[in-house]
């Protein structure tokens, strides 16, 4: 145990840990919001990259095949990895991991805390939390996006791109493995604060509207609980009668000025946060219990001038829809950990628990026209409440059964939500002609001339995983392993959509469409023929729209047994080898509402793989060495993907359905790496990478009605390659400084792969030639052909001083096909170069220790930019100013 870098498998928290580890520990913060918390400002000692590793916790045994407790993890790991430390993961100066995960070799991060490794999607990243799977928050994702994880939580963040069989069969593009903070061998407690300014929001022109009185909290007051009548019909099994007392009662519940009322606010105030960390550990006897606690909150807001525009054919200035839109997220997020930790001798238990509650309080207003219509002009105001929760546990234990033989036995449980109750959209028409011509209407029509349409979303995901591995070192150098791991994940989501449309008297309707919306939907207005006995001739029906497809359940239960072998075949060759056999099955499956049928088919996907990987590494000379990596891999279509449901998007600001006749993707993998370490943490490594994917998923266009919405087929093949080189370096400046320079670059290239006589199933197509839906050689979804980091620092020796240039540039990648069947080009999304400066400084305060933190983000202020380019010109799908924000926070260290 002494001679390894970690324990066999799975640590969820040490319950010691050396105190360099938590020497340049950061106060965080993202580009919207500081999130202050700290630790103390503790010189790192000289030589520390050649200390005790960063705590990092993984399963299926050991990384170190040289028996030798290093940081440098990257160079004495049997495959190709990189590792983030405490101290790494503080000098970005980010808020959350994804943030953080961004500045790594070949990695860039899409939406809101997808990472994406080499170019390919996040449906080929896999993301553990000490070694367990995590169920996600998101309808759309299967994978947890990683800005819900604050950078305060974790101690380390390792992202293995080659394949070995310790970890999931899904392996496409890589794993990212967070490994929670460990517990410190000294007590200590730590409070921090914070705020930011956005330059395109604080103080600043937004939309809100009231929901409750603790929105600010992010959480709902019961403002937002279902009514007496909509749980009744919920629950009864029976489809809304639109003219029946029981539609008038429902409807009368849906819309008032709580929930319905858009108010304009002139100066949006900063953003702000805090946090509160400590941790201790007592001895009783030989046994060493120990404990840490961790919680923040913070509370940001962002608002966005979107431009957003459609075309249904090739020529740019011939719109189907053309918005301005401006939208306004509160984003509130609260978190806390609590670790327990026990010790005695070589064995060690470990119970460490998490929660993350994400809301993010949506208001947006659009103005423009549809239907290829520029003479009527469209209003479209929305208002949404999401909540994201995850709630995880997991026990482990490891023990030392004698001699060179250990156990490492796990267990855990995750519960994930998502709750967006009364997400309401209201349309009102300007015609610009005839009576009320220069009024805007809401008719009430289903979207022609006015609509009204109120959803209540709810996601339930529960996993539940367990796995055993036992090692043993059958001579100095030479480990064998075997291990089996189980999961199930088991998710209901629902999406229950109501639309109320208006008939009677045309003048009435008009009339009564000029009113605000908690005025038109007041009780009274659905009872009003009624109660005047027929003599105004106006009614408001209230029925449930996409019913058919509205409740989903979803299913993955998968067995794995892997066994491995590393070891020296010289002294200068080593290698690590194993098989993964796994089988699994995936269901996703309508759960009928009423008793009306469905034409929609059940995803029923039953597979089993087995799953080689191997890699030798050869030691040149001592420093430098060289890698070769083969595997196979696996990627399951998400529970998303296949489950034919529509649902928008509030991040990508699209709506998506699903595609039930997916099948699993395949991917052969291939890397050959050089690395050259130096001294004091400098180093230089060059690879080159390839994978052909067989049925990879991919994205595009189809409109059904007036809307445009993406889906979902898979291409037939698709080849990707590349480059990446990463070279760090540090020179001594000036007295106790000394500069930090690190880049890194990576070259991607992907082509799809289609030829005549190629096919691809897609439910509700009239066509399943994949020639109609995807284009030969167009490059895979969400890959960049270039992205670069370079970090510039400053830094004291022996104290904590930091000053830190960040630069980061990722080419354009495609996000979706174009409309399906229109020879449409792609539509690309152009991240661009974003320049950020972070200082950190520790000062002592009335014998304290303080972390004082200044960052500026995005200084250039780089556009979000989403866009379609036709031989005559561009449209703007998704594109609009971004903020630069500049944030002070500071954390003392009691």
């Amino acid at each position: 145990m002494n001679k390894r870098l970690v324990s066999a498998l799975l640590l969820s928290s040490a319950l010691t840990m050396p105190m360099a580890a938590w020497a340049q520990d950061s106060t965080t913060t993202d580009t919207t919001a500081p999130t202050a918390t700290g630790t103390p400002p503790i010189a790192e000692p000289e030589g520390a990259e050649e200390a005790d590793a960063p705590d990092v916790s993984i399963p299926g045994g050991e990384i170190l095949v040289t028996g030798q407790r290093s940081r440098n993890v990257q160079r004495y790991a049997p495959q190709v990895v990189s590792v983030l430390s405490t101290e790494q993961i503080a000098r970005t100066g980010e808020g959350d991991i994804a943030g953080a995960l961004s500045r790594v070799t070949g990695l860039s991060v899409v939406g809101n805390g997808y990472v994406y490794v080499r170019g390919l999607g996040d449906r080929y990243s896999l993301a553990l939390l000490n070694g367990s799977p995590l169920p996600s928050p998101e309808p759309l994702k299967r994978v947890v996006p990683l800005d819900l994880f604050p950078t305060s939580m974790i101690a380390s963040s390792l992202v293995q791109k080659s394949y070995s069989v310790n970890f999931p069969g899904e392996f496409g593009g890589g794993v990212i493995n967070l490994t929670t903070r460990a517990v410190p061998d000294k007590p200590f407690l730590t409070v921090g604060g914070g705020a930011s300014w956005d330059t395109e929001t604080t103080n600043k022109l937004g939309y809100t509207y009231y929901g409750s009185k603790t929105d600010w909290t992010g959480y709902d007051n019961g403002n937002r609980n279902l009514s007496v009548e909509m749980k009744d019909y919920l629950k009864s099994g029976t489809l809304l009668n639109g003219t029946s007392d029981e539609a008038r009662a429902i409807g009368s519940t849906l819309i008032n000025g709580r929930n319905g009322v858009i108010q304009r606010d002139d100066h949006q105030p900063v953003n702000f946060s805090g946090s509160i960390s400590g941790g201790t550990f007592v001895d009783i006897g030989e046994v060493r219990l120990g404990v840490i606690a961790a919680g923040s909150y913070s509370n940001t807001l962002q608002t966005k001038d979107i431009t957003t525009q459609r075309v249904a054919g090739l020529d740019p200035d011939t719109r189907e829809q053309d918005f301005q839109q401006i939208v306004t997220d509160n984003r509130i997020v609260a978190n806390a950990m609590v670790g327990l930790g026990l010790e005695w001798g070589e064995n060690k238990i470990r119970w460490t628990n998490l929660y993350i509650h994400d809301t993010v309080k949506r208001t947006a207003l659009a103005l423009g026209y549809q239907n290829a219509t520029p003479s009527i002009d469209y209003m479209n105001q929305d208002t949404g409440f999401y909540e994201r929760q995850l709630l995880d546990t997991q026990i482990v234990g490891e023990f030392k059964l004698g001699g060179d033989t250990e156990l490492d036995v796990r267990g855990g449980y995750a519960n994930s939500k998502r709750k967006a109750p009364y997400e309401i959209s209201l349309q009102y028409v300007r015609s610009n002609s005839g009576q009320f011509g220069d009024s805007f209407i809401n008719r009430l029509d289903g979207g022609n001339q006015g609509d009204a349409e109120v959803t209540f979303s709810n996601l339930n995901e529960d996993v539940w995983s367990a796995g055993a591995d036992l090692s043993h070192s059958f001579s100095p150098g030479w480990t064998g392993t075997v291990g089996y791991a189980y999961q199930l994940n088991d998710r209901r989501t629902s999406r229950r959509a109501f639309q109320i449309r208006a008939q009677g008297d045309t003048r009435l309707v008009s009339a009564f469409g000029l009113l605000r919306p908690d005025v038109l939907f007041q009780p009274g207005m659905f009872f009003i023929d009624q109660a005047t006995g027929g003599a105004v001739d106006y009614h408001l029906l209230t029925n449930e729209i996409d019913f058919a497809g509205a409740v989903f359940d979803a299913k993955l239960n998968n067995h794995a047994w892997y066994a491995k072998l590393n070891g020296s075949l010289t002294e200068a060759l080593t290698f690590d080898l194993g098989v993964r056999w796994e089988f699994a099955n995936q269901f996703a499956g309508v759960v009928p509402i009423a008793d009306t049928g469905t034409a929609i088919p059940d995803a029923n996907l039953e597979r089993e793989y087995w799953l080689p990987a191997l890699t030798l590494t050869y030691e040149i000379q001592p420093g430098l060495q060289a890698r070769v990596n083969a595997s196979k891999t696996i990627a399951r279509p998400q529970f998303r993907e296949l489950l034919y449901q529509t649902f928008f998007d509030p991040d990508s600001n699209r709506s998506y359905r699903g595609n039930p006749l997916l099948v699993d993707s395949q991917l052969y993998n291939a890397e050959a790496r050089v690395e050259w370490y130096m001294n004091r943490g400098d180093k230089v490594s060059l690879g080159a990478f390839f994978k052909r994917l067989d049925n990879p998923i991919e994205t595009f266009l189809v409109r059904p009605g007036n809307d445009f919405v993406t889906t979902y087929a898979n291409a037939p093949k698709a080849d990707l390659y590349g480059a990446e080189i990463e070279a760090q370096k540090y020179f001594d400046a000036f007295a106790d400084r000394r500069i930090l320079i690190s880049a890194n670059y990576t070259y991607t290239k992907s082509k799809l792969k289609v030829k005549e006589g190629d096919t691809t199933e897609v439910y509700g197509a009239s066509t399943n030639n994949a020639l109609d839906y995807f284009r030969n050689g167009a490059p895979l979804t969400g890959q960049s052909e270039h992205i670069a980091n370079v970090q510039i620092g400053l830094e004291q020796q022996g104290k904590l001083s930091q000053q830190t240039l960040l630069l980061n540039y990722a080419s354009k990648r495609a996000t979706s096909r174009g409309l399906n069947q229109s020879g449409q080009p792609d539509i690309f999304e152009n991240p661009g170069f974003t320049l950020d400066f972070v200082v950190r400084q520790g000062i002592a305060l009335a014998g304290k220790d303080v972390e004082l933190k200044f960052e500026a983000r995005n200084i250039t202020g780089r556009r979000h930019l989403e866009y379609q380019d036709f031989e005559a010109g561009r449209i703007q799908v998704n594109s609009y100013d971004v903020g630069r924000v500049f944030a002070l926070s500071a954390a003392v260290t009691f």
